[in-house]
């Protein structure tokens, strides 16, 4: 981390180019719900765009991204009855995720940034291969990179593909985007009287049952020291403003540093 003190954020995304940021490299997780916006399925092409000028928007603090995306909102592994079994639903999941991950390209690359699309599952003439040596050039190069494909094997979700990848890539902090304002002991849209967590260890989230990543992804962060910090993506400020330093959202991290 940064040291250089934060600046504010009256900034304009056009004037933001020499504000100090907190992280140098990220690796940012989106649900494929995300891409859809208020339609539940498929992809909308506003939100789309709300999402990739997110990401521009870390791009000109000087940080480099890294992305995995999920693909709930073509196909999800509860609709595994519609394959023969879980090993093939899985299969759909990560084919699922290499489509947004070109849809999150194409949107990146239509607002001047360069973007590479990695997957775990050989695909050559769609995406390249994932090598974390490769996509780590490509981030040195100022790029970004979209992890698709989650990990390549069934049975692991792609927050542990986020967590995985983070790791791999020695991300400063896993950003988890969802549609709320952090973690709740339970859902806030159902329930009014859900309690907000503005700080928790890994052994809490894990203890409690938050549901806000699944154990292996949290198991993950908590044996390598990796900090997770959840937002809520459909605010457009709270990227930015969380990679400049203000308390957004809801942080996971070591008990030392609470």
């Amino acid at each position: 981390m940064r040291d250089t003190p934060l600046c504010a954020l009256s900034v304009g995304r056009r004037d933001i180019t020499n504000v100090a940021a907190l992280y140098k490299r990220i690796l940012l997780k989106l649900s494929g719900e995300a891409l859809a916006g208020d339609r539940g399925h498929g992809f909308d092409p506003d939100t789309l765009y709300a999402i990739a000028s997110n990401v521009v928007d870390a791009i000109d603090l000087g940080i480099q991204v890294g992305l995995v995306i999920g693909g709930g909102n073509i196909f999800r592994g509860q609709d595994a009855p519609i394959a023969s079994d879980r090993v093939s639903a899985d299969h759909m999941g990560m084919l699922a995720t290499v489509i947004n991950a070109l849809a999150l390209k194409g949107s990146l690359e239509k607002l001047g940034k360069p973007a590479r699309v990695f997957s775990a599952i050989d695909m050559p003439r769609v995406a390249e291969t994932y090598v974390a040596s490769r996509a780590i050039a490509c981030l040195e190069n100022s790029e970004t990179v979209i992890f698709a494909g989650g990990t390549g094997c069934p049975f692991f979700t792609t927050d542990t593909t986020a967590a995985l990848r983070a790791l791999e890539i020695r991300a400063e902090v896993l950003i988890k985007a969802t549609k709320v304002n952090g973690i709740y002991d339970k859902d806030p849209v159902k329930h009014p009287d859900a309690v907000f967590y503005p700080e928790l260890d890994y052994d809490q989230v894990l203890g409690m049952k938050l549901g806000v990543m699944d154990a292996t992804a949290i198991s993950l962060c908590r044996d390598n020291d990796l900090a997770v910090r959840v937002i809520n993506i459909k605010d457009p400020k709270n990227l930015k403003a969380l990679l400049l330093g203000e308390p957004v959202g809801s942080v996971v991290k070591p008990r030392r540093d609470m």
